[in-house]
C-alpha cells in the first residue's frame, strides 16, 4: 500500500493545533507536570480523535465510539485509536488510515509492544505515544524499542513495512512552550532500521 509522504506532518499539524487549545492545553500539561499518566492518557486520547477529525479521519477509542462500520465500536483490534478514511463510494469495510497506541506504562518493553502491535496493522500512519520523565530518557527510549523491535526483524519484512511509523515522546516540558517543549516526534526510515527525530 503506497501512502502519501505526508500523512504524518498532516497529522502532527493538527495534533499540534488540537493540543494548543485552552480546553485540551491546560489538562494535558498539568497530567504531564504532575506524571498523572492516566489523566495524560486520557486527555492525549481526546486530543489525537480531534486531530484525526481535522482531517475528515472518523476515529475509534475509548469513550469515542465510532459507527463507522457495520460493527460499531471504541476500541477496533484493541487498538487504543484507529481512524479511517471520510466517507468514500465503497466498501463496508474499509481500512484504517491511522493506528494510535498511547502507552503510558514506565517500561521500554511496554513501548516496545505497543510499536510491535502498530505494526502489525495495515495504515498509512502509525503512531506510538509514551511518557518519559526527562529528555535524556526519551531517546534512550526510541533507541532500546528501535533495537528490539525494529532490528529484530529482517531486512525484506522492514522493507514491507508501509506508509509512516512514528514513536512522540511526552515529558514534563521543564519549562519550555507548550506543546513543542512537551512532545518530540521521531520518524521511522524503514531502509536503514532506525527513527530520526523530526
Amino acid at each position: 500500500m503506497s501512502a502519501p509522504r505526508v500523512s504524518l506532518d498532516r497529522w502532527r499539524e493538527a495534533f499540534l493545533d488540537v493540543v494548543q487549545e485552552p480546553l485540551t492545553a491546560a489538562p494535558l500539561k498539568e497530567a504531564s507536570l504532575a506524571e498523572d499518566l492516566k489523566a495524560w492518557t486520557a486527555c492525549l486520547t481526546s486530543a489525537v480523535v480531534a486531530s484525526c477529525g481535522r482531517l475528515g479521519w472518523p476515529a475509534a477509542a475509548k469513550g469515542h465510539r465510532l459507527a463507522e462500520l457495520p460493527q460499531a465500536g471504541q476500541e477496533y483490534l484493541s487498538i487504543d485509536v484507529m481512524a479511517f478514511p471520510g466517507a468514500t463510494d465503497g466498501g463496508r469495510w474499509r481500512l484504517p488510515m491511522a493506528a494510535f497506541e498511547l502507552e503510558n506504562h514506565r517500561t521500554d518493553d511496554r513501548v516496545a509492544y505497543s510499536l510491535w502491535k502498530v505494526l502489525c496493522v495495515r495504515s498509512h500512519l502509525r503512531v506510538v505515544f509514551a511518557f518519559r520523565r526527562e529528555w535524556e530518557e526519551s531517546r534512550r527510549t526510541v533507541d532500546a524499542v528501535c533495537r528490539d523491535v525494529i532490528g529484530s526483524l529482517s531486512p525484506t519484512e522492514r522493507s514491507g513495512i508501509a506508509g509512516e511509523t512514528a514513536i512522540v515522546i511526552g515529558n514534563r516540558g521543564e519549562g519550555e512552550t507548550f506543546p513543542w517543549g512537551y512532545f518530540k516526534f521521531w520518524l521511522l526510515d524503514a531502509n536503514l532500521g532506525r527513527f530520526e527525530k523530526v
